[in-house]
């Protein structure tokens, strides 16, 4: 699996570690050094298939680089921190990084990283389009349509909805959800999914309703009264 990933970092020997790990394993790499750099060289390229992005840069930190870039695209992000908070990683998941690693790490374990979400990302294809009551959902362009008229959603509340449509009729479990769509073991109070679901019911209009509490156990998606 040859693809094109930018690794961003402001740490020239990192970059070089990464690089020499990625390359030996048949990718592609391009580097940048700070936030701004990483946003030019991303834009100018459309060929990048994952960008592996530091969080401590200076000019644009890593959260600000992945904000600007989920405004136009979904491409895979692993993100890099020297913290071990979990409120970074939270917030990361929340923006739409597929993972989260924490500084130092094992080379080898970053490029298995890689191949994986690679695998996962490249390999959806088989049903790029979900289409339930007059709503459709384009999992390649993030464009979501509400009979005919296109609707804006956030990266989170895509990636939630289409949870809820691909799995029409059946009850998920809060944990379930959580697990799926923000990709972590999730421990404490989940009001996240209640605020993201509010949004996504605003948003849908009348179709709002398909989306029903379970009480005790989560949500379920069912154009059915």
């Amino acid at each position: 699996m040859n693809s094109k990933i930018l690794v961003v970092d402001d740490e020239c020997r990192m970059r070089k570690i990464i690089n020499d790990f990625l390359t030996k394993n048949g990718h592609t790499v391009i580097e940048a050094g700070n936030g701004e750099e990483a946003l030019d060289k991303f834009y100018s390229d459309s060929d990048i298939s994952l960008i592996i992005l530091d969080i401590m840069m200076p000019k644009l930190d890593g959260w600000e680089v992945c904000k600007e870039i989920r405004k136009e695209s979904k491409v895979p992000i692993i993100m890099l921190t020297a913290r071990s908070d979990e409120s970074d990683e939270l917030l990361g998941f929340e923006l739409g990084v597929d993972e989260y690693i924490s500084k130092p790490f094992s080379p080898k374990i970053l490029v298995a990283r890689v191949e994986a979400v690679l695998r996962r990302t490249q390999g959806i294809g088989a049903q790029d389009i979900i289409e339930s009551a007059g709503i459709v959902m384009n999992k390649l362009t993030h464009i979501v349509s509400v009979d005919g008229k296109e609707v804006e959603f956030s990266y989170k509340e895509f990636e939630l909805l289409a949870y809820f449509l691909e799995n029409e009729g059946i009850a998920l479990p809060r944990t379930s959800i959580l697990n799926n769509v923000w990709n972590y073991d999730y421990y404490g109070e989940d009001r996240t999914i209640d605020t993201h679901v509010k949004k996504i019911r605003a948003k849908l209009g009348d179709k709002g309703k398909f989306i029903k509490t379970i009480w005790g156990i989560g949500y379920k998606f069912e154009t059915i009264d």
